[in-house]
């Protein structure tokens, strides 16, 4: 298998059919938290949601802005760059709600807030990883446009 075989991306109409899908999502997730009743209808969910909702929507937003950017011009170095941001706004997003926890599972016999806790970890370091990937990208790409 050559280099170009591995690295071929996919046609640039699947591509820009996933960033419109991509985009589709997140504006309909930013309506959903936001929009009436939105979050507040979550049965678990407790007051202290509204401390992390704005670093939910800068994440959503984040996801929204660069799909729409790329449906139009989307070269290796700016997918990557993007990358980074919107892994970054989802560290960000992720610790918070770490902090704030706002959970509330009472009644259940089942562990939730313990599960929680370890599918946060989880995602966080699925994060921290995919962040580094993006870094890495966004250091080839720049490589190979010098």
């Amino acid at each position: 298998m050559t280099t170009s075989e591995k690295t071929r991306r996919p046609s640039v109409r699947a591509r820009r059919t996933g960033y419109v899908a991509s985009a589709l999502i997140n504006a309909a997730l930013l309506a959903a938290v936001n929009g009436w009743p939105g979050w507040a209808a979550v049965p678990f969910l407790t007051a202290e949601t509204r401390l992390v909702v704005g670093v939910v929507d800068l994440c959503l937003v984040a996801g929204l802005v660069t799909s729409i950017v790329y449906a139009f011009y989307d070269p290796e170095w700016l997918t990557a760059l993007g990358g980074v941001v919107t892994a970054c706004a989802g560290l960000v997003a992720t610790v918070r709600i770490w902090q704030v926890f706002p959970f509330d599972f009472a009644g259940s016999s089942f562990d939730w807030p313990l599960t929680v806790r370890i599918l946060l970890v989880v995602g966080i370091a699925g994060t921290v990883i995919g962040l580094l990937v993006q870094l890495v990208m966004l250091a080839r790409a720049g490589v190979r446009r010098h």
